[in-house]
């Protein structure tokens, strides 16, 4: 039988993190040079404040496009601060029927102090059932 394990032995640990206030064309190079689809959001004091997704940075190829002097702006114009976390001790069971139910393909990992210590995505919770099955 499948044993429930925790996510933080599965999730990714060292995360590239942007400020509200990178400029967005800067957050959308940082994205492609690191083949990553998202990241979290992080404010002076490293709480997390956001999450910026190829989604959202899909809104200025559509701005650019359409306005030819369109400058950009910065992330803060541009992320998802309606943020749904998990904690460190959710189990893949638990986020494997959370994705299910969700379009999200991956969330920022909190701990019970409430600092970010982690993201696991869809992917990751794959790789976790290929290892324990």
């Amino acid at each position: 039988m499948f044993k429930s394990v925790l996510i933080k032995d599965y999730m990714a640990k060292n995360l590239l993190t942007l400020t509200p206030d990178t400029d967005i064309s800067i957050a959308i190079k940082l994205l492609n040079k690191h083949k990553i689809s998202g990241t979290p959001v992080l404010d002076e004091r490293g709480n997390l404040v956001g999450m910026l997704s190829e989604r959202d940075c899909l809104e200025v190829a559509l701005h650019s496009s359409y306005n030819e002097d369109w400058r950009g702006g910065e992330v803060a114009e541009y992320m998802n601060a309606n943020i749904e976390v998990v904690n460190d001790s959710a189990t893949v069971l638990e986020l494997a029927d959370k994705f299910l139910k969700s379009p999200l393909k991956r969330y920022p990992v909190l701990n019970d102090s409430g600092e970010l210590v982690g993201q696991i995505s869809r992917s990751d919770i794959l790789r976790a059932l290929e290892i324990l099955w």
